[in-house]
């Protein structure tokens, strides 16, 4: 069963046991969060050895098949002899690290190990139950590989990426300790209870292959944009009431007539966030309808976003699950050649994430424009005491304007891109990785765009006194108050707005929509 995009668990207790092919969201959160250490169901261990003898089968008997005894990709017509298969495999390795770049962020790597791990425990890679095991085992003793973060494009696996990993457990690279420090490959293998592995055949090929880090990428960015998601509808709620916006288009019918399940659960949230407000009850016959669609249309599309955020949930729980190396073993030792290392599932919730994060920071910005201008909010302008003198939020909102527009170009669809590699064997590529990266560079923007609208609407809110909001906004409000004070005259606004994200980032705003998460059966 697909895990929930908002399910949480407590795992800090009890090491994870990680069931091959049934590993929920909540567990693979936990995971890249740092809070859980985990370990493969001996079951699923002993079970790779039927796999793992159909290989040694293939060899012993002088069958030639493509990653056991070949070359590989245009080199796959190419006969390796058999005293020579374990160099074979050990020169893949070593010629696939390629990578460039800064090293992935630990969040990123904890969720490659695992996944890697996993995937080789589905049984139909051919390798040793001890090569996954002391995968485990380096994210247990939190040494994690350093893996440039550039160099793959998401089709025949994350090959150089991946490459780093391995050398780690051939006794080459470098490992990432806690305390930051960098740790040999062979170092590390010692520290975690291992010899550095000699790596039999197929074995190379298996760790190369695989979606795992364009995967661990994607979830990364889908669990910020699900923390960010929450505080986003918050902040509008906030600036609704800022502004004495309608309630009116929450009325639950309008959805209704539509349909679509995110805008439903949208609607009804803001509708439990607003409920009881007295700033909703003062201008409740007003007459108001036409707010900006900034206002009026958040059910509309902050609910598309929800569903953009589903999907990509159901498609990346599936994928960190995947026996996605080449070739794959099946029952009685059949081995066939494939391409599930081809990202395209991965590639494609990436781009439809990004194009979410872009849009839920393109309202946001519209809504901080609205708050500062009085003919349309009904507030001071820029939200200032003594305007003229200060300038309030006047230029919070350009640096907002600047992020957004910036998102939106990095949501320019990475999958519509293909170049040809390895002279053109691998003729079609995804552009996975390379688009599930760009996605925690927009969630923190994002974060900061929700975190300046936090602030405005806090401000705008202030205006409304003595009038009381619902209580989940009224004790919103307060949260923001804890790092961001009232702006009575002007003073250096940095500080305030990464105060305000590092609470977005941390999930603090989540509790304050219990009421959408237990709609869409998420607690």
């Amino acid at each position: 069963m697909i895990g929930n995009l908002y399910r949480q668990v407590d795992v800090m207790s009890v090491p994870l046991t990680l069931h091959p092919g049934r590993v929920s969201l909540a567990q693979w959160r936990a995971i890249s969060a740092g809070d859980a250490v985990w370990q493969l169901d001996a079951a699923a261990l002993d079970a790779m050895q039927d796999s793992r003898s159909a290989v040694q089968g293939i060899v012993a008997r002088g069958e030639v098949v493509y990653g056991i005894n070949t070359g590989f990709g245009k080199l796959a017509q190419t006969v390796i002899v058999p005293t020579r298969l374990r160099e074979l495999q050990r020169k893949l390795v070593l010629s696939h690290a390629v990578g460039l770049g800064d090293d992935l962020p630990d969040a990123v790597v904890r969720l490659v190990l695992a996944s890697k791990a996993v995937s080789l425990a589905r049984g139909h890679s051919g390798v040793r139950a001890d090569l996954a095991r002391a995968l485990g085992d380096l994210a247990q003793a939190g040494l994690l590989p350093r893996i440039p973060a550039q160099g793959s494009v998401g089709a025949s696996g994350d090959l150089a990426p991946l490459a780093h990993m391995a050398c780690v457990l051939i006794g080459e690279g470098h490992c990432r300790a806690t305390d930051g420090a960098a740790v040999s490959g062979a170092e590390a293998m010692h520290q975690s209870g291992h010899a550095p592995f000699v790596l039999e055949p197929k074995e190379g090929l298996a760790l190369l292959n695989g979606t795992q880090v364009s995967t661990a990428l994607a979830l990364v960015g889908l669990f910020g944009a699900q923390q960010v998601f929450s505080a986003a509808l918050v902040a509008g709620a906030l600036s609704l009431e800022a502004i004495q916006g309608s309630v009116k288009p929450l009325d639950a019918r309008i959805h209704a007539a539509r349909g679509q399940p995110g805008q439903i659960a949208v609607a009804a949230a803001l509708r439990e966030l607003l409920a009881g407000s007295r700033i909703v009850e003062s201008h409740e016959h007003c007459g108001r309808v036409q707010d900006p669609y900034s206002i009026r249309c958040v059910p509309q599309v902050m609910g598309a976003c929800l569903d953009s955020l589903r999907h990509a949930a159901r498609v990346l729980e599936i994928e960190a699950n995947a026996a996605s190396d080449n070739p794959l073993v099946f029952g009685e030792g059949e081995v066939i050649s494939g391409g599930n290392f081809h990202a395209e599932p991965v590639a494609l919730v990436s781009d439809q994430l990004a194009v979410a994060i872009a849009e839920i920071g393109a309202i946001s910005e519209r809504r901080i424009a609205l708050l500062l201008d009085s003919s349309l909010s009904g507030l001071p302008p820029f939200l200032v005491h003594d305007g003229g003198v200060n300038s309030g939020f006047m230029i919070a909102q350009v640096t907002a304007a600047a992020l957004a527009s910036e998102n939106k170009s990095l949501a320019h669809p990475a999958s519509v891109d293909s170049l040809p590699t390895s002279a053109n064997q691998e003729d079609h590529v995804s552009m996975a990785t390379h688009g599930a990266r760009r996605l925690g560079l927009m969630n923190a923007n994002l974060s900061r765009i929700i975190a300046i609208e936090l602030m405005a609407a806090a401000e705008g809110f202030e205006f409304r006194r003595p009038l009381r909001s619902s209580e989940p906004l009224e004790k919103a409000h307060a949260l923001v108050r804890t790092v961001a004070a009232s702006r009575e005259e002007d003073r250096e606004f940095s500080t305030d707005t990464e105060a305000v994200a590092g609470l977005i980032e941390t999930g603090a705003f989540q509790s304050f929509v219990t009421g959408l998460l237990a709609e869409l059966g998420c607690i």
